[in-house]
C-alpha cells in the first residue's frame, strides 16, 4: 500500500509544527519537498540555515517586517523566512502569533515549523514554557528517535536528561526502553506539554533496523494504550527518501 506522506503526517494543510527531539528539521524538510502547494518555512526558536534543494525564497529579517517581506513575494511557491541569529550558521525564530499572521494573510496552503530545541539529542522533556507553538489549531508532529532505545539514559541520548527520568520513570544509566519512551510521548508533562487543542501525531524516527522496529513498534502500542490524545504513531526513518515511513502504529 502507497503512504501519502503529507496524508498521514496531517501535513497537508494549516499549520504544522514539530517538537521533540530525533529529526524534527528533517521530516519538516521531507514534507515541505513533497507538498506540491504554497508553502512556508520557518521556526519559534534558533535554526539552522534553511537548505538550497529547497527551492525557497528566503527572506531574513527583524519581525516587524517580515509579514511586509514575505507578502511582496506572494507569487513565490515557497518561503522560509526568520529574524537574523546571533549564532553562527543559525537563524533566530519568529514568535508565534506573528507566524500565524503571516500564514493567514499570506495565504499559505501550509507553513512549517521547527518550534522547539534539542540540542542533537535523540529524545527530549520539553522545560516550562516549551514548545513554543502557535495558538490552536495546529498539527503538532511528536518526534523522538528510536535510537535511543537500548541505550543508557543520559546527557549523551537525552536533552534535560533528569527531566526525560522524571517523566518517564527510566533512572539515569537505566537502559531506555519501550515502556519509557510510551510515557515520554503520551504524558502531559512530556511531549504532550503544550499541546492542548492541537492535533497530534507522534513520529519514532531513526528506525534503522528490525531490532529498532520491534521496539518502536512496542512504544507505539504502549503510547496508543496510555493516552486518547493521537490514534496513531508513525515508525518512521524520514532521511530515506524513498522509503521514509515504515508503519504506521494504530488501534
Amino acid at each position: 500500500m502507497t503512504i501519502d506522506l503529507l496524508d498521514v503526517f496531517e501535513a497537508r494543510s494549516g499549520l504544522v509544527c514539530a517538537v521533540g527531539a530525533g529529526g524534527k528539521k528533517t521530516t519538516l524538510y521531507a514534507l515541505a519537498r513533497r507538498h506540491r502547494g504554497r508553502i512556508a518555512l520557518t521556526a519559534t526558536v534558533y535554526t539552522t540555515f534553511f537548505p538550497d534543494d529547497l527551492g525557497a525564497v528566503s527572506i531574513i529579517d527583524d519581525e516587524i517586517h517580515l509579514g511586509q517581506k514575505v507578502a511582496a513575494h506572494n507569487e513565490a511557491s515557497r518561503v522560509a523566512y526568520a529574524r537574523p541569529g546571533s549564532k553562527p550558521g543559525r537563524h533566530a525564530g519568529v514568535s508565534p502569533h506573528r507566524i500565524r499572521e503571516i500564514h493567514e494573510a499570506s495565504g499559505f496552503d501550509a507553513t512549517f515549523v521547527k518550534a522547539d530545541g534539542a540540542r542533537m539529542r535523540w529524545i527530549k522533556a520539553p522545560r516550562s514554557g516549551e514548545p513554543l507553538l502557535p495558538t490552536p489549531p495546529c498539527t503538532v508532529l511528536v518526534i523522538a528517535s528510536a535510537r535511543a532505545l537500548g541505550e543508557p539514559l543520559g546527557d549523551r541520548i537525552a536533552h534535560r536528561a533528569d527531566h526525560v527520568a522524571a517523566v518517564t520513570g527510566a533512572a539515569l544509566g537505566e537502559i531506555f526502553q519501550p515502556r519509557h519512551l510510551a510515557r515520554l510521548l503520551s504524558s502531559d508533562d512530556g511531549l504532550l506539554q503544550g499541546t492542548t487543542g492541537h492535533t497530534v501525531v507522534p513520529v519514532i524516527n531513526m528506525v534503522d533496523d528490525q531490532e529498532r522496529l520491534e521496539m518502536a513498534r512496542t512504544a507505539g502500542e504502549l503510547a496508543l494504550e496510555s493516552t486518547s490524545r493521537f490514534d496513531r504513531v508513525i515508525l518512521a526513518r524520514m532521511r530515506d527518501e524513498s522509503n521514509p515511513v515504515l508503519e504506521v502504529v494504530s488501534r
